[in-house]
């Protein structure tokens, strides 16, 4: 297999799926199996009919797909649905011209669906830290054309410094911030505050945000929302809660103490907006 990080990967298209392949990926779109618990092993069988990466369309841009080994990856190639209700939130504050953060951007699956919504005189703020993540992310954004999408290669965090990330080895999407004693597997990337981001964007509004880091969400958002002035505050949030028991402060609850209404709630994620 090509590695996710191959400094020089073959174009897009270069892994188109095979017949067989592609088959497989109709059925489960329009069934049933594309639901969470049949993926896993759906991606087994399509790598019966050749191992490797897939390269597919989603939300109107091109990706390369390691779906062997990232729940993302595996949820976005078998359902076209993936995430569309978080989606269909943030294009509803999200317009061409617009400004959209993605904190946590693993591939690109948000952040390349918006990039066509801002437009080439909007902007996407893409921030990802994993190297191996980071590096499809790059080749999506580089494959789909969006000039539009700024790439940080960086954790979101509480201060600039540095930070440890560790990978489950099954589902590299499911990265995170190690805040005691790190692993051996554990990696060093660089943290900047949210603030310190945005303006070297050279953004002066945020029309929506996306933020999932896995148990993280609190150390990034209510520090910026401390120090940061309210023209920086995004109008709307998507903020995944699944880990939020690791949260060492509520930030839902600081938002709302700011004036966000919780205007909705999936399986993975709370959608708030400014009142």
């Amino acid at each position: 297999m090509i590695p996710s990080n191959d400094p020089s990967p073959p174009p897009f298209g270069a892994f188109a799926p095979n017949a067989a392949q592609a088959t497989i990926i109709r059925l489960a779109h329009g069934t049933g199996l594309k639901r969470g618990a049949f993926r896993p092993w759906l991606s087994r069988i399509v790598n019966l009919f050749g191992a490797g990466p897939l390269d597919v369309t989603y939300q109107g841009a091109a990706f390369r797909f390691y779906h062997q080994a990232s729940a993302t990856e595996r949820g976005a190639l078998f359902n076209p649905d993936y995430n569309l209700e978080e989606l269909g939130f943030l294009r509803r504050h999200v317009s061409a011209g617009g400004i959209f953060v993605d904190i946590g951007a693993n591939v690109g699956t948000y952040a390349l669906a918006l990039a066509r919504d801002v437009g080439p005189d909007g902007q996407v703020i893409a921030i990802e830290p994993h190297p191996v993540t980071h590096a499809r992310l790059k080749f999506n954004t580089s494959a789909s054309g969006y000039a539009q999408v700024r790439l940080v290669a960086a954790a979101a965090g509480p201060s600039d410094d540095e930070l440890m990330i560790e990978t489950d080895g099954e589902n590299l999407g499911a990265s995170h911030i190690v805040t005691g004693a790190p692993a051996g597997r554990a990696i060093k990337v660089p943290s900047l505050r949210l603030q310190r981001i945005l303006e070297e964007a050279g953004a002066a509004h945020v029309d929506a945000l996306k933020i999932d880091v896995e148990g993280f969400e609190d150390r990034v958002l209510t520090g910026f929302f401390k120090e940061s002035p309210r023209t920086l505050w995004p109008r709307a949030v998507v903020i995944e809660h699944l880990s939020q028991d690791e949260w060492t402060e509520d930030c839902i609850a600081d938002m709302r103490a700011r004036g966000y209404v919780e205007q909705g709630r999936t399986r993975s994620n709370t959608l708030l907006a400014r009142s």
